[in-house]
C-alpha cells in the first residue's frame, strides 16, 4: 500500500509549497523508491486554462492534455512521475462531478453535502493515482484558513484517520521571519499557524519553516514545544539563490530521514551524486550568453516559469550562466527595435494569446532574422516568424493571424478548422503531446538526433497551408509536422545561424538533468554569435588602435 505526504501552507502565501513537495520527492527518489505527486487548487475554475498568466502564472500542460498548475511543472522536473489530467484537480472539477452525478440521479435522492460527497470524491481523486508508487505527495493549494481549502482539509484529515499514522504524514510549510529591528527570528506568526490547522482536527508532523538564515537549536525548540512536533521535524527551508539547491538543503536536515522513520519504510542510501554535479555546473559556469526574451507577461516572471527554467537548463548543457533580459513586447518598434535588441546573443518569443504586443513581436523578429541573431519562437512565436516572413520577404501585404486580424487579406495563420464557430474557450484548443517528423538536416534534426518526436501542444491557430509553397519558394523550411502532413510544427531558414519556430512548447519537457534538445542547441548557437561578436569587436578595436597610432 503506498504512504501519503500532504502538504499544507500557512501564514502568507507563496511559500513555496510546490518546491517543498518536489524536493521531497527529489529525496525519497534518490532512494529509489517510486513517487507520485498531484496538487489540489481550490479555486472554482474547472482548470487554469482560462486564467490570467498575470493572476495565476503559466499553464502548464502535461502528455495527455491536461492544463494544469504551474507546480506540476515543478514536479515534472525535480522527479521522474509521470503526470497526467489526474495530478491536478481544482474545487471545480469536484463541483462539476458531483453536480453531474446528482443530475444523473446517482445519488438516489440523498441530499448532496460537503460533508461525505465533496470529501469522499477528494479522497478518491488521492487514490486513483496511488497505484504501483511507494509514496504519494499530495499539495493542497492556497493557505489554512483560507474558507475554499475547507473540503480538502477535511478530506485529508479523514484520509489519516482511515489509513493509520504510520501511512500518513501532515508536512506543514510556514514562515518564520527574521524582524531586522529586534534582530529576532519570530516564531509566532509559525504557532498561530499551526494553531489553526490544529484547530480543523490535524496536527502536523513536521514543519518546514522558510527562513532567511538557519534555525539555531533553541529556536527549533521553542517551535517544537509549543507546536507539539519533534524537534528533529523542525526544519530550516532556508532562502536559497537556486530553488535546485532545496533538496540538498532538506538532504542535510535529514528530512528524508525523518519521513523514512515514520513510515517504517525499507530504502536505498541518499545518491545525489548526479544532482550535486548539476548543481556545481549551475553555480561554476565557464562563461554566460544574454538572451533577450521578447513577450506580452515579462511583467510577471511566472507567466514564463518553465521556459524560464528551460532557457538556464539550456546553459546547464554548455555550462553557461544565461542572463534572461524581459522585453516587453509592446515597447518595441521599428524606431527603437535595433537599440533594444543590439548585444543579445539570442532572442525568444514566447507563447501567448491576443493581439497585445504582436507588432512589437513581429519587429524583433525582423531584426533577427535581417542581422543573423539565432532566434527561436515558440507557439506564438512561431506564428509571428511566419506572419514576419509573409509580410517581409515574400510582400504579402496585411498577412496576418485571424487572431489578430479577421479581415486580412492573407491568413497565414488561421483558426483550426475543426474549431470554427466554437466560442468557448476552455478545452478548445490542440492540446498535449503530439507526434511530429523531422526534415532531415534541419536544424531540429541536428538538435534532436532523430527523425520522430513527440511534443506538447497548446494552441488554437495553425499555419495555413494554402500559403506553403508561396513561403517555401521565398526560403522559409518547413522542417517539422504531424505524420499526417495536416499541420505544421516547425518552420526554419536555412540561411541563418539559427533560426527556428516551432509550435509546440519544448519547454514543457525540460528538466535540469535532461535539457530540452531545443534550448540546448539554441543557447549553443547564441554562444557562438556572442564568440563571433566579441571577436569582432575586439578585431576592430585593435584596428582602430593601429590606425590611431599610424596616425600619429
Amino acid at each position: 500500500m503506498a504512504k501519503y505526504i500532504f502538504v499544507t501552507g500557512g501564514v502568507v502565501s507563496s511559500l513555496g509549497k510546490g518546491i517543498a513537495a518536489s524536493s521531497i520527492g527529489c529525496l525519497l527518489e534518490s532512494r529509489g523508491l517510486h513517487v507520485s505527486l498531484q496538487k489540489f487548487d481550490p479555486y472554482l475554475n474547472v482548470d487554469p486554462g482560462t486564467l490570467s498568466p498575470f493572476q495565476h502564472g503559466e499553464v502548464f500542460v502535461t502528455d495527455d492534455g491536461a492544463e494544469t498548475d504551474l507546480d506540476l511543472g515543478h514536479y515534472e522536473r525535480f522527479t521522474h512521475s509521470h503526470l497526467t489530467q489526474a495530478n491536478n484537480v481544482t474545487s471545480g472539477r469536484i463541483y462539476e462531478q458531483i453536480i453531474q452525478r446528482e443530475r444523473r440521479g446517482d445519488y438516489l435522492g440523498k441530499t448532496v453535502q460537503v460533508i461525505p460527497h465533496v470529501t469522499n470524491e477528494i479522497k478518491a481523486a488521492i487514490k486513483r493515482i496511488s497505484a504501483d508508487v511507494d509514496v504519494v505527495i499530495v499539495e493542497i493549494g492556497g493557505t489554512v484558513g483560507d474558507i475554499e481549502s475547507l473540503p480538502f482539509l477535511e478530506a485529508i484529515r479523514q484520509m489519516r484517520h482511515e489509513l493509520g499514522r504510520e501511512n500518513a504524514i501532515f508536512v506543514h510549510v510556514t514562515l518564520v521571519p527574521w524582524i531586522a529591528a529586534a534582530q529576532e527570528l519570530k516564531t509566532k506568526p509559525t504557532q498561530h499557524s499551526v494553531k489553526e490547522l490544529r484547530a480543523i482536527g490535524i496536527q502536523p508532523d513536521m514543519l518546514l519553516c522558510r527562513s532567511e538564515r538557519f534555525l539555531p537549536n533553541d529556536v527549533k525548540e521553542k517551535i517544537a514545544l509549543f507546536c507539539d512536533v519533534d524537534a528533529e521535524a523542525v526544519i530550516t527551508a532556508r532562502d536559497v539563490k537556486s530553488v535546485y539547491e532545496v533538496p540538498l538543503v532538506f538532504a542535510g536536515e535529514r528530512v528524508d530521514e525523518f519521513i523514512l522513520k515514520r513510515f517504517k519504510l525499507q530504502a536505498g542510501p541518499r545518491d545525489l551524486t548526479a544532482w550535486s554535479e548539476m548543481l556545481d555546473r549551475m553555480q561554476n559556469p565557464e562563461d554566460e550568453v544574454s538572451i533577450g526574451l521578447v513577450g506580452k507577461y515579462v511583467e510577471y516572471e511566472d507567466s514564463y516559469k518553465s521556459l524560464k527554467e528551460a532557457l538556464l537548463h539550456g546553459g546547464l548543457a554548455h555550462r553557461l550562466k544565461v542572463n534572461i533580459h524581459w522585453i516587453e513586447a509592446e515597447g518595441v518598434t521599428p524606431a527603437n527595435a535595433e537599440q533594444t535588441l543590439e548585444g543579445y546573443d539570442g532572442i525568444l518569443v514566447p507563447g501567448g494569446f491576443g493581439k497585445r504586443g504582436i507588432e512589437g513581436m513581429i519587429h524583433s523578429i525582423r531584426f533577427s532574422r535581417e542581422n543573423k541573431v539565432p532566434y527561436f519562437g515558440i507557439c506564438l512565436g512561431m506564428q509571428t516568424m511566419v506572419i514576419e516572413y509573409a509580410r517581409n520577404v515574400c510582400c504579402l501585404e496585411r498577412a496576418d493571424s485571424t487572431e489578430f486580424d479577421p479581415a486580412t487579406p492573407h491568413r497565414v495563420i488561421f483558426k483550426l478548422r475543426e474549431l470554427k464557430g466554437v466560442d468557448e474557450l476552455g478545452g478548445t484548443m490542440r492540446l498535449g503531446a503530439w507526434p511530429c517528423v523531422l526534415a532531415e538536416g534541419s536544424f531540429a534534426q541536428r538538435a534532436y538526433g532523430m527523425r520522430e518526436i513527440s511534443e506538447r501542444h497548446r494552441h488554437r491557430y495553425e499555419f495555413n497551408r494554402e500559403y506553403e509553397e508561396t513561403l517555401k519558394a521565398a526560403g522559409l523550411r518547413i522542417t517539422g509536422e504531424t505524420p499526417d502532413q495536416t499541420y505544421v510544427e516547425i518552420c526554419e531558414i536555412a540561411d541563418h545561424p539559427w533560426y527556428l519556430g516551432c509550435q509546440f512548447h519544448p519547454e514543457f519537457k525540460s528538466k535540469p538533468m535532461e535539457p530540452h534538445p531545443l534550448f540546448r542547441a539554441f543557447i549553443g548557437a547564441a554562444y557562438e554569435h556572442r564568440r563571433k561578436r566579441l571577436a569582432s569587436r575586439r578585431a576592430n578595436e585593435f584596428e582602430s588602435v593601429r590606425e590611431y597610432s599610424r596616425g600619429d
